[in-house]
């Protein structure tokens, strides 16, 4: 039974979420093995956090301290979390205790705290990939997007089969405005995982543009990779996205080859002539 305890947790400032996604190889998280971190550019204050959880047990084993912080980081007690990864390690440490407690850390916008332990889960265990990625997010959501690449290549490096780290760094390439290799990554990211960008929260993405054509050509760099893998609904969705938000390139959806297809479809006549009539393939 959870039972509410003295200690309060200062009250945070709470950006808006972003579409980085830090990681775990192990539970907690959601189905993506992901979590979606805040960025620090836009805030919002939210009520105090209160620690719930009973204090760790003295007799709980090593894993079990660290399920029960993996059960609590999922429900978004990161303060709770944290007190049970701690106490694991105390009993056995690891580089994946480390960068579990650098996560709860990120969720409670603690972003020094939260480097200090993905470089401490990193010098454990240098083959280790998600500490890279995560050390990447931080420096995604603090606008160092060239270091945030670096970092994601690192984790790629490691692991190249994680869907999390490609479109990590899909993300950070567009926000560096090199759209063709942002793309390359994305694609790759679907082809590991087909729903990866239904899972995430697009609204992340304009908070780093200065004007609605940027988020349209987001959009458009997603309906092209849709496309490209030959799914029309999400194409047309993204196609629709990009013309709501009056992207300016959007011409050129009757010249470039990914569109061949998707440009039979009735439903992509449909919606380019209700949204915006007057485009032609002139």
């Amino acid at each position: 039974m959870l039972l509410l305890r003295a200690l309060v947790i200062s009250a945070l400032a709470v950006p808006a979420a972003q579409p980085t996604q830090a990681t775990s190889d192990q539970g907690g998280l959601a189905s993506s093995g992901s979590q979606q971190v805040p960025d620090a550019s836009t805030t919002a204050v939210v009520p105090q956090q209160i620690r719930r959880a009973e204090p760790p047990s003295k007799n709980a084993s090593a894993a079990e301290l660290e399920e029960s912080g993996d059960q609590l980081r999922g429900q978004n007690d990161y303060a709770d979390a944290i007190d049970y990864y701690r106490a694991a390690m105390a009993k056995a440490d690891s580089a994946a205790l480390h960068n579990k407690i650098g996560i709860s850390y990120l969720g409670l916008l603690r972003h020094d705290e939260a480097r200090k332990e993905f470089k401490r889960s990193i010098k454990i265990d240098r083959s280790y990939a998600e500490p890279y990625n995560n050390l990447g997010v931080i420096d995604y959501v603090h606008h160092n997007y060239g270091s945030a690449v670096k970092q994601y290549h690192k984790a790629i490096r490691l692991r190249d089969s994680s869907a999390s780290f490609h479109s990590n760094l899909g993300t950070a390439l567009f926000a560096e405005k090199e759209y063709d290799e942002a793309m390359s990554e994305y694609a790759r990211a679907l082809q590991l995982d087909p729903d990866i960008f239904e899972r995430r929260s697009r609204g992340g993405v304009s908070l780093h543009m200065v004007n609605p054509d940027e988020i349209g050509r987001y959009d458009y760099v997603i309906a092209k990779m849709y496309a490209t893998a030959g799914n029309p609904d999400r194409c047309l969705l993204y196609l629709r996205k990009a013309l709501e938000e009056g992207y300016s390139g959007i011409k050129d959806v009757y010249k470039e080859r990914e569109f061949e297809r998707i440009r039979k479809d009735p439903r992509f006549v449909a919606l380019m002539n209700s949204k915006m009539p007057q485009i032609s393939s002139q």
